[in-house]
């Protein structure tokens, strides 16, 4: 068995598109390890991602026989390595729960991606007790007057070190406009996730004060919107009256942690797709 692809794409939704996608691979000695599709009927577009063994055909050929029928549906796709480890950058600020649940899972094995920095805008002593073993660590300090110049920092660091994905996990500034559109697709963000929305500070004792009975939270694609871009995972959790302020933020951490870890995975194992200020997420 080759090391296997994964084909993501979107076009235009016509008859013919899955059967145009799969004789292709049939005739070429590719196997198809895992196939889905969806067809949104709102906005009459396809989209599909497909796992196959390549058998004997290089990625270079693969692209350059499959790029004219790509031009004929006028389709936006790509093709991956499935098993490759994507170079992730994870960027955090006091609140290290995110940051250390996702380096547990890499280092067992569970998320396909490879740590290359991790940047924050407190000292490294700010998250001491997450081992961040040798990963590069880079303290950006931040103000309103320096957010320009620390930003470029980011886009260095991350150019430099070929990262791929850009996670705030936890990272408690607001991306410039400007940061917003240069990661634009390739930047994960998580946030507490409440009905009502608490804003500012301590959004876990405010729900508390009102007497909340689920929280939540959500991972999403960054956006110049705060909070708005397209959403990849969601979770709750119920809460009881029992549970006091403390509670709900140890609840917090646990759901925070689990919902961008999914999202990440997600990203990494190329099942999200975007959709206008949506998604559309192939799950495995």
């Amino acid at each position: 068995m080759s090391d296997p692809f994964v084909l993501t794409l979107s076009c235009a939704d016509r008859p013919g598109i899955t059967a145009r996608v799969t004789s292709f691979l049939f005739e070429r000695g590719g196997n198809i390890l895992e196939a889905q599709q969806f067809n949104d009927r709102m906005s009459d577009a396809f989209f599909m991602r497909v796992e196959f063994d390549p058998g004997a055909i290089s990625r270079d050929v693969f692209r350059a026989e499959f790029a004219p029928l790509a031009s004929e549906l006028a389709m936006e796709w790509k093709l991956s390595l499935r098993d490759r480890p994507r170079r992730v950058l994870i960027m955090v600020s006091k609140f290290d729960h995110c940051l250390a649940d996702l380096l547990y899972r890499w280092r067992i094995g569970e998320l396909p991606m490879e740590p290359v920095a991790i940047v924050s805008n407190h000292p490294r002593e700010a998250i001491k007790h997450t081992d961040l073993g040798d990963l590069p660590f880079h303290h950006l300090p931040i103000t309103r007057d320096t957010k320009p110049a620390q930003e470029a920092q980011v886009r260095a660091i991350a150019e430099q070190s070929g990262a791929e994905l850009v996670v705030l996990a936890r990272y408690m500034q607001i991306l410039s406009d400007e940061q917003a559109a240069h990661f634009a697709g390739r930047c994960i963000n998580i946030h507490h996730s409440f009905l009502p929305g608490f804003k500012g500070a301590k959004p876990y004792h405010q729900a508390y004060e009102r007497g909340v009975k689920m929280i939540g939270a959500s991972a999403h694609y960054v956006t110049g919107d705060l909070d708005e871009g397209p959403i990849i995972h969601q979770d709750a959790e119920s809460i009881g009256h029992a549970d006091t302020p403390d509670a709900l933020v140890r609840k917090g951490r646990d759901i925070e942690s689990r919902v961008l870890a999914e999202a990440v995975r997600l990203h990494l194992e190329e099942r999200v797709l975007l959709n206008s200020q949506r998604t559309v997420v192939f799950r495995g």
